[in-house]
């Protein structure tokens, strides 16, 4: 059986980068598009990433284009669009493909770990997981729930 830190993932800058990299720490793990009528809770993504970071919390952030090709953009592009519009200074990745047959091996993880409403597929861009210090999925919300919302679960995990 696999665990969270059994993966890896590649940065925007394109270094490979260990999931176990962020072992004991509370994670929040999103796919995220730049062009999604969500984009806005980059804002939200990082004020959490502000205030809990100190406390052993980080988000994830994985780019997305499978959703009405809404993350068209190279790695640098994301990356300039999420530095210089959302001040994103959380960990951002390369863009993955979060369902189907080329899905990234973290996401198959995660979605097997947590089904959504209507199954385990990703609807949509901004689904949320929850992710305790030990690395076990608590929780996944939908891409309508705003950051924000998840701050009381993320102090309890904290």
């Amino acid at each position: 059986m696999s665990s969270l830190y059994d993966f890896t993932a590649t940065s925007l800058a394109g270094e490979e980068v260990p999931i176990r990299r962020f072992a004991g720490q509370v994670l929040l793990i999103v796919n995220t598009a730049s062009a999604c009528g969500f984009t806005p809770q980059y804002r939200g993504l990082e004020a959490l990433y502000r205030e809990f970071a100190p406390k052993g919390f980080a988000v994830l952030g994985f780019p997305c284009n499978q959703f009405g090709g809404q993350e068209p953009g190279t790695a640098s592009e994301i990356d300039a669009f999420c530095a210089g519009k959302y001040d994103v200074t959380f960990p951002m990745f390369a863009k993955i493909d979060v369902n189907g047959a080329a899905a990234h091996p973290l996401y198959k993880f995660l979605r097997s770990e947590k089904s959504g409403l209507l199954g385990s597929a990703i609807k949509w861009n901004f689904t949320k997981f929850l992710v305790d210090r030990s690395g076990r999925v608590v929780s996944r919300r939908a891409p309508t729930t705003k950051p924000e919302a998840l701050k009381k679960e993320i102090e309890a995990l904290l």
